[in-house]
């Protein structure tokens, strides 16, 4: 049986502005524990709301935000319905400037505001939430998951980009203060997550003692869980949902 969802556009203040977000929740008396979903670097479009509404009907409450709208609401990019990068490689043009003035300093002041809206929402149980990121949104979920430990319960990335680097503001390095219990997805095709990386991750949330779990999906393509692109990958992406739907059924 399947939950009927309600979806509806939102704003939220933060200290930069308004984020323009897409907000699903069951319809039914509620409340539900929230949930905050870090797009990936194509941004709040169909695809992103439809996998947050799949989401909401396992019982949660979800929250996409445009972590671009500092450059306009969404769509940010005009995008084809199906992205292929490597017959679009102007997208990449357009996208990185974007990702650039994401600093990691800009990013928690936003997701402040999102957790702050979430957790004063009626909707919402108000309680520590889940959260889901996808590519560059990973990072974010890493990020937020260390700078809010007391507000984050579990947080899940999927082939997830630089969260390991020599960076001194590299993700990875927030592993010490980390609370939430955390899953990864990673691809075994992905240029921006190489082996390495996932290992001084692995690494780092071991000796500071985070309840996680790292799997390597083989064959999988840097943004396999997104359908509307070139690199999906329906297998990949169902392995996702049971993994992502497990812990958030455990942890929320």
């Amino acid at each position: 049986m399947t939950t009927a969802v309600h979806g509806s556009s939102v704003d939220i203040t933060t200290p930069d502005g308004t984020a323009d977000a897409y907000l699903v929740h069951p319809v039914d008396d509620g409340p539900h524990p929230g949930v905050l979903l870090y797009m990936d670097a194509f941004g709040l479009r169909p695809h992103l709301k439809a996998m947050a509404d799949r989401l909401a009907a396992a019982g949660y409450v979800v929250l996409v935000p445009n972590v671009f709208y500092r450059a306009g609401r969404a769509p940010v990019l005009e995008l084809p319905e199906f992205i292929d990068p490597t017959a679009r490689p102007e997208l990449f043009g357009k996208i990185m400037p974007l990702i650039g003035e994401l600093t990691p300093e800009a990013t928690m002041r936003d997701a402040a505001a999102y957790l702050d809206w979430l957790g004063s929402s009626p909707l919402t149980t108000g309680g520590p939430v889940g959260i889901t990121g996808y590519c560059m949104g990973a990072g974010l979920a890493v990020r937020t998951a260390g700078t809010y430990p007391d507000r984050v319960a579990a947080a899940a990335g999927f082939h997830g980009a630089r969260l390991a680097t020599d960076a001194p503001d590299s993700p990875h390095l927030l592993a010490d203060r980390i609370t939430a219990e955390l899953y990864f997805g990673h691809a075994d095709q992905d240029s921006s997550n190489p082996a390495e990386q996932i290992e001084a991750l692995g690494k780092a949330l071991a000796a500071a003692g985070v309840s996680h779990r790292s799997e390597v999906y083989a064959g999988a393509n840097h943004g396999f869980t997104q359908a509307d692109t070139a690199m999906y990958s329906e297998e990949a992406s169902e392995r996702h949902w049971e993994a992502l739907l497990e812990l958030f059924a455990r942890k929320l």
